[in-house]
Order: C-alpha cells, then structure tokens, then sequence
C-alpha cells in the first residue's frame, strides 16, 4: 500500500510502531533504515515443472469430443441456413430483369409490354420496378382460362389492369394502389392481363370493350 508522505523535508522518514511479539512490548524504529529486512521471494511456492504441468492439464473424454463436434457440425449448418436464407431474401428483393416485349395496338396508340409467360416471371411481375417508360408495360399471359386476379405487394408504382379475353377484348380496368393487398379479379374467367402506368387507360380513352391487335397476337385458342 502507498502512504502519503509525511510533513517536513520529502523523503523524511517517520516513525513507526510495530509489535515485536516478544513480552508484549512494542519495539520503535526510528527511520525505514532501521526496518529488518525480509526476502519475500524466498517464502513463495515454487512452480511447477514441465511434467507437472502436462499432468494438471485437463483432459477431454471421447463422448464429451464428439458431443463438441456434433454441437459444431450444427452450429456451421445452421450458419449455412443462414446465409442461404439471406440470398434467398436478396434475390426476392430484386425486380424481373426486362423481359421480352411484345407491340399491342391500343386504338391508334402503341403499346410496349414486356411478356410474363413462366410462372416466376408472372409471380413477381413490375415488383420492385421504380418507373415505367411511356406506352409502357407488362403482358401476363396464362396457359388456361380462369379468374387470374392480382395484388399489388412489392410494387411501387401505382398501376392500372386491364383483363384482356382470348380475341383482345377488354374484360374490365381495373386501378390499383402501390403496396397493397387487395384481390384485383376480371369479371369472368381470362388469359392475358395489361398491366400499365395508373390511369393510362382512361387518358387514352380506353374502356371495356375495346379491342387490343394485332389479331395475329390474339387468336382464338382452345
């Protein structure tokens, strides 16, 4: 323990009292000289060796190692679950690369949509798109007939739909919000869906009933 230093010149010693242990008398030094001296390093235990060091290793018993190895074997696959899970959630995230268009006739205006014909190109549709160009859009086409309705979860552009039947004609429009989960269904069941930038239907004064061409893309079929 460090004491203060006494009042007077620095580094005059003090006086102490100790106790001799000898006829319960106290015995006074004068200065820290006068202090007897002890080796304190002569007192302490010796360390061990080599050899008993190596004898107070602890050691691992074989069901206790294969637990351990079990427990990591576990631990890497659960990493991998992870990782993986995380690549997953990453490509999810990321919207349909362009894919291969299409020209439909409108009336007198022109229209460029992309086809979504594969069921992973349909699922994720405009996802996670941030713009659309002008005139342009998505063409869902499905192999049956039947009441294909849609959502609008990840998709951030606000949009309009139109129900097409097998000849081209216009079913209903429907509107539908960015980032929402309401059902958008056709009136009866259809093939092909247009997908375009919300309220480019009604500017172009299209409506239910109009006709989309070519007639070559929207043939009667079975």
């Amino acid at each position: 323990m460090h004491c203060a230093p006494a009042q007077g010149s620095p580094g005059h010693a003090t006086s102490r009292y100790h106790p001799t242990g000898r006829n319960g008398g106290y015995h006074r030094f004068k200065t820290v000289q006068d202090l007897p001296s002890y080796d304190l390093f002569s007192s302490l235990p010796s360390l061990p060796g080599p050899a008993e060091t190596l004898m107070m290793t602890p050691t691992l018993s074989i069901p206790a190692f294969r637990s351990l190895r079990h427990a990591f074997v576990l631990l890497l696959a659960a990493l991998a679950l992870t990782a993986a899970g995380v690549r997953a959630q990453s490509a999810d995230d990321q919207p349909n690369p362009r894919l291969p268009g299409v020209k439909l006739q409108a009336g007198m205006h022109l229209i460029t949509a992309e086809v979504a014909s594969e069921p992973g190109t349909r699922a994720k549709g405009l996802m996670h798109r941030t713009q659309l160009g002008n005139n342009e859009g998505m063409l869902f086409i499905f192999e049956r007939k039947a009441q294909h309705c849609f959502w609008m979860r990840n998709t951030l552009i606000p949009l309009s739909i139109a129900f097409i039947d097998d000849d081209g004609l216009i079913v209903n429009i429907e509107d539908m919000a960015a980032r929402t989960e309401d059902s958008h269904c056709p009136l009866r069941a259809i093939r092909y869906a247009l997908e375009m930038e919300k309220g480019w239907f009604a500017r172009k004064g299209i409506q239910a009933g109009t006709r989309l061409g070519p007639k070559t893309f929207f043939a009667a079929k079975p």
